[in-house]
């Protein structure tokens, strides 16, 4: 299965490094495919560097680590396929549209009131109850 992580996952991941998020990446780079978009890595690039004090060269190396398949994210949309209150959201999750994604995993609550049929949206606890093998 093809799953997107959003900017907050990310920074879980690199940042936090709880045991729930340790068990999602475990889980996603044993028995799925990660897929992360361009805007996301831009966002976690300057989310890091605003609120953050951790050095670039840090994420460079986590991300030169991290298993996933980056896709680009176009930064004009001309249809909106769906509503969303942050328009930042709305193109990390246009992308997961474009790429074909079966699951997008996220901790922001903007997305629990988007209605789409496809990628399931989801927060990470959801995603292990459901999907860990």
């Amino acid at each position: 299965m093809r799953v997107m992580l959003d900017t907050n996952i990310l920074i879980s991941s690199f940042i936090f490094k709880s045991s729930k998020i340790n068990e999602l990446i475990n889980e996603l780079s044993k028995n799925h495919q990660i897929v992360i978009c361009s805007y996301t890595i831009e966002e976690l690039k300057e989310l890091i560097d605003s609120k953050f004090n951790v050095s670039q060269q840090c994420l460079d190396e986590f991300l030169k680590n991290f298993p996933y398949d980056l896709v680009y994210s176009p930064t004009y949309v001309e249809n909106k396929l769906f509503e969303i209150r942050d328009d930042d959201d709305y193109i990390i999750l246009h992308t997961a549209i474009l790429e074909d994604v079966d699951v997008f995993i996220t901790g922001d609550k903007d997305f629990n009131d988007v209605q789409i049929d496809r990628p399931e949206i989801m927060n990470v606890s959801e995603f292990l109850n459901k999907y860990k093998e």
